[in-house]
């Protein structure tokens, strides 16, 4: 942000330009949304135009990052936005969570409180994610997939989605998980730690494979319903770091885990969980 005037001011286009490169799905009607719900609130030209400060665009890319990363909901946002997130000032001036600060990092196990705190929602809905099956505890702990689980509930509520809707996709998780299981299961009763090895790798490459086809299945039945969207548009399924490029590695050291459905089949790659 150091090319832009102290007290420069840009129009929408300008703003799209800069900020396309990191966020492809960003488009006017976006801004204009935001705008609506009161996160931002550029200056107006005397002919009406929006006029973006360099300010107003940090505040832009806070909120895109954390919508991206994090699946917070618009209030949550709304309320560290007040608290003063997003601020060149509170982010190393280019809009992002500076180390130390609201960077979105939480433990790796996490009390009720802290995923409560992380998560953005109460106490009421996280016992609904949990009757529903939808979050799982470990002892008295919560891992990082509960976090996940809980932005992207948090998320679709915005649209109407609520916990009860979802027990198709959890049903569906779980065959899926429960297939990769048969198809390692042979090797698993292999003994010595190259067959652990060889059955984690197959497993997260079938996994990715599943992810890949039901990601497009998906997509294929929205297109039939006539909710097909703009090719540029459109955000594919992309298998995160750890899973397809990891397994297709087997030479050098993998991080993550895999559990099955069923809690039968617990593979895990890496140092992190001590053979646990």
């Amino acid at each position: 942000m150091n090319d832009q005037p102290a007290h420069g001011q840009f129009g929408i286009s300008e703003v799209l330009a800069q900020l396309l490169p990191e966020f492809p799905d960003i488009s006017t009607s976006k801004i204009r949304f935001l705008e609506a719900k009161g996160l931002i609130e550029p200056a107006r030209s005397r002919s009406g135009y929006r006029r973006f400060s360099a300010e107003d665009i940090d505040r832009l890319r806070y909120i895109l990052t954390v919508q991206r990363d994090s699946y917070l909901p618009l209030q949550v946002i709304r309320e560290r936005l007040a608290d003063g997130a997003g601020s060149a000032a509170a982010h190393g001036g280019n809009g992002v969570p500076a180390a130390g600060g609201d960077s979105g990092r939480v433990p790796a196990d996490m009390s009720r409180r802290q995923l409560l705190e992380a998560a953005g929602i109460d106490d009421e809905e996280l016992t609904e994610l949990e009757d529903y099956g939808l979050i799982r505890r470990i002892g008295r702990q919560y891992g990082p997939d509960a976090l996940a689980v809980a932005r992207a509930v948090a998320a679709l509520r915005q649209y109407g989605v609520q916990a009860r809707h979802l027990r198709a996709v959890k049903a569906a998780a779980d065959r899926e998980a429960n297939l990769v299981e048969q198809v390692v299961a042979p090797q698993l009763r292999q003994r010595g730690p190259a067959a652990r090895d060889a059955a984690a790798r197959t497993a997260w490459q079938i996994a990715d494979l599943t992810l890949r086809l039901h990601a497009t299945l998906v997509q294929s039945a929205l297109a039939e319903a006539g909710l097909s969207a703009v090719p540029s548009r459109v955000r594919r399924y992309e298998p995160e770091p750890g899973i397809s490029d990891q397994a297709a590695d087997s030479s050098g050291p993998s991080t993550g885990g895999l559990r099955s459905a069923s809690g039968r089949l617990r593979v895990y790659l890496g140092k992190g969980r001590g053979g646990q």
